[in-house]
């Protein structure tokens, strides 16, 4: 099977790290892998592909082929992570402290595969003196539908540093957030590309809907997202050499307190 070099050397690395081989099967513009130990699909998806691809219910990860152009090393280290490799801390090991914003930033340019946003409330966990998890908070917002003093916030970013597994860090992350701010809830979006099924269901989110795929015009390493017919015909004027992708949405999840 005839691929980018980019994506070769990616799949390399990953069965790799991870100690397995993966079968190939090539459908729509997308490389499909399988394995059994782990077991789960990881569906690449190569430029100019047709649209995203249903793995029958299994345990599947959707990625993009200019997402691997430009952040390999972290995509590697995001699957590293939920498949159980990486060198695991547990919550109980390490000590919560808020942080600032550059820290905040410079930690998720460093470990998120989205954009780095500074968010209102940053937290970290330090284990030993270096931070290894961080939990980026929104402000509170009122909500039509409740009390007046009724506030809503937002998680809007987590991620462990590379090359680690923090066992509960999530958990006590959010218990110094409600024990500082009382929040009536707690809101998050999960990217259905990664999860079909959070495991923040297990901490006491609930599902509340599921958000459409976003449309990107992808240029390379870079994406832009369309967000309406206007927009997409500006895009393909200045990059005529580009092409439309998308992803498959995201699952919107309640922690009710």
């Amino acid at each position: 099977m005839d691929l980018p070099l980019a994506i070769e050397n990616f799949i390399f690395e990953l069965e790799r790290g991870l100690d397995t081989s993966f079968s190939r099967q090539r459908l729509n513009g997308s490389v499909v892998l399988h394995t059994e130990i782990p077991y789960f699909a990881l569906v690449i998806y190569l430029a100019g592909n047709t649209g995203r691809i249903d793995v029958n219910n299994t345990r599947s990860f959707h990625i993009d082929q200019d997402q691997i152009l430009k952040d390999s090393r972290k995509i590697l280290s995001r699957l590293y992570s939920l498949l159980g490799k990486g060198r695991v801390i547990y919550g109980r090991q390490t000590v919560v402290a808020r942080i600032d914003k550059r820290v905040a930033l410079t930690f998720l340019e460093e470990n998120h595969l989205q954009a780095a946003i500074p968010g209102k409330y940053r937290y970290g966990l330090f284990h030993k003196g270096e931070l290894v998890s961080i939990a980026i908070f929104s402000g509170g917002r009122k909500m039509r539908e409740h009390a007046a003093n009724y506030r809503s916030f937002e998680l809007i970013r987590f991620c462990h540093k590379a090359g680690y597994r923090v066992v509960g860090g999530l958990s006590k992350l959010l218990k110094s957030f409600i024990n500082n701010f009382h929040p009536n809830d707690i809101m998050t979006y999960v990217d259905r590309d990664w999860a079909q099924d959070s495991n923040l269901q297990t901490l006491g989110f609930q599902k509340q809907g599921c958000i459409s795929p976003q449309s990107f015009w992808i240029v390379h390493k870079e994406r832009y997202l369309v967000e309406h017919a206007e927009q997409l015909s500006e895009l393909k004027e200045i990059y005529p050499m580009g092409y439309l992708s998308h992803n498959n949405g995201s699952t919107k999840l309640v922690l009710k307190l």
